[in-house]
């Protein structure tokens, strides 16, 4: 390695890309296109950073298979940065399994990082937990050992374990700082001060109160029957039944736990799950139906009665039901968890992690670039959007995550 190539690594892993531009931006040498590749990232050119670090993969010669395999892991970052979710993961785990071999293992554990960062990123927590499990993180550099706590923390968050949460991002903290990379400090801090927000509503009995992420944890362990309304699944004592598929379910369910222990009528059932204004004696055949199948959804958590007005719901252990409800009642909200990270999303990414179809997501894109909650940048395929974080809204609870039953 030559002085030059030398010292533009040092910047770039310092986070200065313009340093680093200084020392290389004449040559078009493959390790030169490498960190020429990786500065325009840091500069937020993914697209420009993309192609070179393409351009250097294919300059560097067969016998190079580790420079090549630094290069996947190099786009591989973009992708997940610029929130390519559907990017082919195979590259990576060859690349890993490459730099493994040739005993590079900083660089094929943070090839292992990054696969991490998009399982949580895509809601599958089993398999980012299972390879936190089987990961070291000490050949890590400072500053990607700060990244990879952050990410321990938010898998910790979104399983709520706030605890553990805590810890990781403390640590993630403490090697942000010595990395000495401001970007990534501010990262840190943002992600610690959601443990200190309000998370969500509860409603029981009437009443509404704000709840931190610790509160959500308590709440959950206790042995109160929760209508989750965040992630769309009813639960008491660590039994969940997922009704995210079903809607109409879940609005029948989250209408008899507001009023718990009170009934509600079969009127007001009506018009909350249907919509309906006037019932009429289909509209009634059909209730009997859906709350026949509630019945049989809940049966191992909670009894539904019939009363001479409505329904009145029943928790088989314990005498406490409660709402957990988004802090604002937010249109689009899980699209808005998703945005507010602050990356640049396209439809079929969002469509990815949310489980939905791309013209469910454009849809809500359309109303909250409407209502001016949304952004749209740049034209055609490569279109992005973007959201301001909304003061007030922290998006824990609402990202997506696989549920048991679901």
């Amino acid at each position: 390695m030559d002085s030059l190539i030398a010292a533009a690594a040092r910047a770039l892993a310092a986070g200065q890309p313009l340093d680093a531009l200084n020392f290389i931006a004449v040559r078009d040498d493959a390790p030169a296109l490498a960190l020429r590749g990786i500065a325009m990232a840091q500069l937020g050119d993914l697209a420009r950073a993309r192609m070179l670090l393409r351009r250097a993969a294919r300059a560097f010669g067969p016998r190079e298979a580790v420079a090549r395999a630094r290069c996947v892991v190099a786009e591989a970052e973009i992708a997940l940065v610029s929130r390519d979710l559907a990017w082919p993961v195979r590259p990576l785990d060859v690349a890993r399994a490459v730099l493994e071999r040739h005993g590079d293992r900083a660089n094929a554990a943070h090839a292992a990082y990054l696969a991490i960062r998009r399982l949580l990123l895509l809601g599958r927590l089993d398999d980012a937990e299972r390879l936190i499990a089987a990961f070291d993180p000490a050949p890590l550099p400072t500053a990607s050992r700060a990244a990879y706590r952050l990410a321990v923390g938010g898998v910790a968050i979104r399983r709520l374990r706030i605890e553990a949460a805590r810890a990781a991002l403390t640590q993630a903290l403490r090697a942000a700082r010595d990395a000495r990379i401001p970007a990534l400090v501010t990262e840190v801090e943002s992600a610690i001060r959601v443990l200190d927000v309000p998370a969500a509503r509860l409603v029981a009995r009437g009443a509404a109160r704000s709840l931190l992420l610790d509160d959500v944890e308590a709440l959950l362990a206790s042995k109160t029957l929760v209508v989750d309304a965040c992630r769309h699944v009813v639960c008491q004592s660590g039994k969940a039944v997922a009704l995210g598929t079903r809607p109409v379910l879940f609005a029948l369910a989250r209408a008899l736990a507001e009023t718990c222990p009170g009934d509600v009528s079969r009127t007001a059932l009506l018009a909350r799950a249907f919509g309906a204004k006037q019932a009429d004696d289909s509209h009634r055949a059909r209730l009997r139906v859906e709350i026949g199948r509630l019945r049989k959804a809940l049966r191992e958590v909670a009894a539904i009665a019939a009363t001479k007005d409505g329904f009145v719901l029943v928790p088989r252990r314990g005498r406490d039901v409660a709402v957990l409800a988004p802090p604002t009642d937010e249109a689009h909200a899980t699209v808005l968890a998703l945005l507010a990270d602050g990356e640049a999303w396209s439809t079929s990414a969002l469509a990815l992690a949310l489980g939905a179809s791309q013209r469910t997501v454009q849809r809500a894109l359309d109303d909250l670039t409407a209502a001016g909650k949304a952004q749209p940048v740049g034209r055609g395929r490569a279109r992005r959007w973007m959201a301001p974080p909304l003061p007030g809204f922290p998006t824990t609870l609402l990202l997506p995550v696989a549920l048991p039953g679901s």
